[in-house]
């Protein structure tokens, strides 16, 4: 499908992402993803939030002859997407049920005439544009954005998603990427089996280093505001989200904020329309500073320099918590978490849970939640052991890390758990691991002749509850994880084989079996610049915050589009002198470049000794 040799497509690959884009070097899996589009195979990307899933695509876009085609769930995320490619120089445009008649000639028009580069749809406008506009064009490839939306066993399941996979049926010659934030192993494939995909995966580190994670256990209404104060107090003029349970409770958190002078607005699906569309729009301009909301404040935010996130109610799944935090800092600069967690949170949603179509499959992604907020083992390393990742070191910036609990040499007990799960052929769920363990004749056990295992009754010196408490923390650590369509069954994992063979070493933590250690929040993290050993003036950043804020409005463009936080923040550090020196800042190609540099470059110097050291 490329009209070029490989070395030759990948040359032009690195030299779009350097002028149109402004980085020097693609990301994991970046290049990798790019190489087999434009050798026209499909493939399925799994990148975290702010991992830069969009380039994947663009790049290819842009590479290739004819217009890429990038299907999308929300109309809001579109807007951001084509906007951002027109800030930097690129043909994009977007179709959908927004979209007026008038305009919908045009792009017509356009996309006939090889002009566009980009378009994104919805679901619903493809299929219906089928036999008409996508007919009738050079297609370049198929992307489609979310993925995670075409499965039963996703956290946000969508109907319309459900017919993409005839278009590997309409276009076989035309490559399709599928790309998501959010899939564990059996989300994956099953958005392999929907769309018929037959190329690789692509699985890049579910870690967000740049985020700090902390859990809070403040459940009253008066400890929860009086630290969100604090911490907001901490924190003037940078953005946040805070994610409620309740469209009540996004009303009432957002009036306590307004009374201590704090720029915020709600958003519920309770809302009409417009002033959700107002408020979306307002917060990505800067005009707002706190956006409380329900859930219904996910997909459609695209906003690149969101620097926290709040949870006020603890979330039904950890794709859902996870998909909500990759709000924040989807620029690469630092950005802090916080959950508030409460047993009045975890009833409501069992509530919920009980009700819905799925019910085991949503109690049991409840059940690892409340795990996660329970967790006296490193939060990081429980996030990424859910999506498939395992890390055999702790991240030693969540709030477990700073403070971490009293550890013992957990090897033997582990090498117990895991022998008992491996002599069953992994056919069994938690307690009846418990039930072996501990000797315990059950009807189950019986009935099995589990009882004549070698492990039978190995671990009859713990409780019940420790076990629990060990078992919870050796999935939590990654030696094996839980199938839920496979009725909870426990499979052990690489690292828990390597356990097993005695290669790797476990330190669990002490049980407490009253909770007598404080939860303190994450230290904030700080990533150094590569680019200068120079300290950043926070003067200088804030000035330019001012300006690009300034050239946004003028432009009716969101300021993270104009230049993302990271960028400002090197401006700041580095201080470039001439136009040169600006268009080596991550994240500014040539266009940006010709378009501010001198602007930039004006206020930079315009007091140069202000800001030496």
């Amino acid at each position: 499908m490329c009209t070029f040799a490989r070395n030759s497509c990948e040359m032009q690959a690195k030299e779009i992402l350097r002028n149109y884009f402004g980085y020097d070097s693609f990301r994991l899996n970046q290049e990798e993803v790019i190489s087999e589009i434009m050798q026209g195979n499909d493939c399925l990307v799994l990148m975290p939030t702010g991992g830069g899933k969009s380039i994947c695509y663009q790049v290819p876009a842009l590479a290739l002859p004819g217009t890429a085609v990038v299907i999308s769930p929300l109309i809001s995320l579109m807007h951001d997407q084509v906007e951002a490619l027109k800030a930097n120089g690129i043909p994009a445009v977007a179709l959908n049920s927004s979209t007026d008649m008038t305009e919908e000639t045009i792009i017509r028009r356009r996309c006939e005439a090889g002009d566009v580069k980009l378009i994104y749809v919805s679901p619903e406008k493809l299929l219906s544009e089928i036999p008409f506009l996508f007919s009738n064009i050079k297609i370049s490839l198929f992307a489609i954005d979310e993925a995670h939306c075409i499965s039963q066993w996703g956290h946000d399941f969508r109907p319309e998603y459900s017919q993409l996979g005839l278009l590997h049926e309409q276009f076989n010659s035309i490559p399709v990427m599928a790309l998501t934030a959010t899939a564990d192993k059996i989300t994956r494939e099953d958005i392999i089996h929907q769309l018929h995909l037959t190329g690789k995966t692509f699985v890049s580190s579910f870690d967000r280093p740049n985020l700090s994670l902390s859990v809070r256990r403040e459940s009253t209404k008066k400890e929860k505001l009086k630290y969100i104060f604090q911490f907001i107090a901490k924190r003037p003029g940078d953005a946040g989200i805070i994610y409620c349970l309740s469209r009540k409770n996004t009303e009432m958190v957002t009036e306590e904020l307004k009374k201590k002078g704090i720029n915020a607005a709600a958003y519920h699906a309770g809302l009409p329309n417009e002033e959700r569309a107002s408020v979306q729009e307002r917060f990505k301009m800067d005009q707002i500073q706190v956006v409380c909301a329900t859930i219904a404040f996910g997909m459609g935010i695209d906003k690149g320099n969101v620097r926290w996130v709040i949870h006020y109610n603890i979330p039904k799944s950890i794709e859902s918590f996870y998909q909500e935090i990759g709000r924040a800092g989807r620029d690469g600069a630092p950005a802090d978490t916080v959950l508030f967690y409460s047993m009045a949170d975890i009833i409501q949603l069992r509530n919920f849970a009980e009700d819905s179509g799925q019910r085991d499959v949503n109690l049991e992604k409840l059940k690892r939640m409340e795990e996660y907020a329970e967790s006296r083992v490193c939060r990081r390393r429980i996030l990424l052991n859910y999506f498939g990742e395992t890390s055999e070191k702790d991240c030693g910036h969540c709030d477990v890390c700073a403070n971490p609990p009293r550890t013992f040499n957990g090897t033997i007990l582990t090498q117990k758990a895991l022998s008992a799960v491996v002599r069953t052929h992994e056919n069994i769920h938690f307690g009846q691991c418990i039930e072996i363990l501990r000797g315990i004749n059950s009807p189950y056990v019986m009935r099995n002749q589990y009882n004549e295992l070698k492990t039978f009754g190995v671990g009859k010196d713990v409780s019940v509850k420790d076990w629990q408490d060990y078992l919870l923390q050796m999935m939590q650590m990654g030696f094996y994880e839980i199938a839920y369509n496979k009725h909870n069954a426990m499979k052990v994992t690489d690292l828990g084989w390597k356990v097993l063979k005695g290669e790797h070493q476990v330190s669990l933590a002490v049980i407490q079996h009253r909770d007598t250690t404080p939860v303190v929040h994450a230290q904030r993290l700080h990533i150094t610049k590569k680019t200068s050993t120079r300290s950043e003036s926070q003067e200088l950043f804030e000035r330019l915050r001012q300006l690009r804020k300034k050239l946004a409005d003028e432009q009716g463009f969101p300021p993270y589009i104009i230049l993302s936080d990271q960028s400002l923040h090197e401006l700041a550090a580095v201080k470039p002198k001439n136009i040169e020196q600006f268009g080596q800042i991550h994240g500014i190609g040539d266009f940006k470049k010709k378009k501010y540099g001198e602007v930039f470059l004006k206020e930079i110097n315009k007091n140069p000794n202000l800001f030496d050291e």
